[in-house]
């Protein structure tokens, strides 16, 4: 049989088959590329028209007939239902972000930040659109990253705004458009947050090349928001080409910064502690800059001395990169020593990463993992929102706090009872 010469006439009856009943709910249609070459140099079929069912990439290769399936959600179905007044609110929002206008950027922050169900949906369709327009922009760039994404963290105290106040101006002036995100603890028994970085960044939050958002965490693990990721990929498309986030030096959970930036910077005060700590914390492991903060005056000779014991401390750990190994440098933010090597090594290592290609695949995982976080996140709001669920948590907390029922038979009481109501 003359596998080619059956691709260009489809047996519809059998397509549909393969389509029918998982897929109903989906909203894509079945393509056949033209362009990909069958066997020794055959064409393969042409376009299909819709079957309004599913998106699907069928390809011959050497071990058969290979389906492909992907889910092509298009902007189109997203801004179809919304009201004029949202279509002109978002309309406006993507085009004062894209043409810089700081105040549209920063409504848009807060839009994403927003727990508002229509909100939240509102949010969806801008960050489509800046989307859709962060790719052309990468593009047009032959494919290099738009922005250079840096996590700073550390203990309390380390110096982080001090450091971006000094840091932010020496890039403005370099005629670099920088954003810093500031994630702001929220406080366990109030719930609400200071939000005071702008005040440790005086000279810096009036520089309008420069942005200042202070987020809350509102309880989110890892010392970013949940929002963190999309407020990144707003400031990109707003045209600021180096986003700093800093984050709550909170120890080991401090990881999840990690899954967002192109490198980690970790500062730490000369008083810190031996390196034992810093590999204790685990967050150690994570850095791609060790940077030991405060080292002018009388504190001079410890910074020395904690830079020794971070540079032997990272030997004996087992190297992330092929083309990159940490490096332990000391920066002073009042005298300014230290800022400008800094800077230079931060360079070397964004031209390495994206030289060997392990920057692009590092977003790529960061996306995935990103995705996944948001589904877990999303599933516990709909268990907790579940009737009847909500209706039994108040008297299984009742049975825990009392002693009467342990902690994981009351969870699996309300697990099933999910199951059983959901299904």
């Amino acid at each position: 049989m003359n596998i080619p010469r059956l691709l260009l006439h489809p047996p519809w009856r059998l397509l549909k088959g393969f389509l029918r009943a998982p897929l109903r709910r989906c909203r894509s249609h079945l393509v056949f590329h033209s362009r990909t070459l069958l066997g020794a140099g055959t064409p393969c079929a042409q376009p299909v028209p819709p079957l309004g069912l599913h998106c699907a990439k069928w390809t011959l290769l050497s071990d058969g007939l290979k389906r492909q399936l992907c889910v092509q959600t298009t902007l189109k179905e997203h801004t179809e239902e919304l009201s004029d007044k949202e279509q002109r609110f978002v309309d406006k929002l993507y085009t004062g972000l894209i043409q810089g206008h700081r105040a549209c950027l920063a409504e848009a922050i807060t839009l994403i930040e927003s727990t508002h169900k229509r909100k939240k949906e509102l949010a969806q369709v801008l960050l489509q659109k800046v989307l859709v327009y962060h790719r052309e922009q990468e593009q047009i760039n032959k494919g290099k990253p738009l922005a250079f994404r840096v996590g700073l963290s550390g203990p309390p105290g380390a110096g982080k705004s001090t450091f971006i106040e000094y840091f932010g101006k020496m890039l403005t002036e370099r005629g670099h458009k920088l954003s810093v995100l500031a994630v702001d603890p929220s406080s366990c028994t109030s719930g609400g947050s200071l939000l005071g970085d702008k005040t440790r960044m005086t000279e810096l939050s009036r520089d309008m090349n420069a942005y200042i958002r202070p987020s809350p965490t509102r309880g989110t693990l890892g010392g970013v928001t949940r929002t963190t990721n999309e407020a990144i990929l707003l400031c990109e498309g707003g045209g600021y080409d180096i986003i700093l986030i800093e984050t709550v030096g909170v120890g080991q959970s401090e990881f999840a910064v990690a899954d967002m930036v192109d490198m980690f910077v970790l500062l730490l005060p000369p008083a810190g502690g031996d390196e034992l700590q810093g590999i204790k914390r685990g967050i150690i492991e994570m850095a791609d800059l060790v940077a030991i903060t405060k080292s002018d005056g009388d504190l001079i000779v410890p910074a020395r001395r904690i830079q020794a014991e971070y540079v032997s401390a990272l030997k004996l750990l087992r190297r992330r990169s092929e083309v990159w190994r940490p490096k332990v440098i000391r920066i002073s933010a009042r005298s300014g020593e230290g800022i400008t090597e800094m800077w230079d090594k931060m360079k070397e290592f964004r031209d390495l990463m994206l030289a060997s290609g392990e920057l692009a695949a590092k977003r790529q995982r960061q996306q995935k993992v990103w995705m996944w976080n948001l589904i877990q996140e999303s599933v516990l709001d709909h268990f907790r929102s579940h009737p009847a669920v909500r209706e039994q948590i108040p008297l299984l907390e009742k049975k825990v706090l009392s002693g009467a029922l342990s902690p994981g038979l009351a969870a699996d009481v309300l697990l099933k009872t999910f199951k059983g109501r959901d299904s």
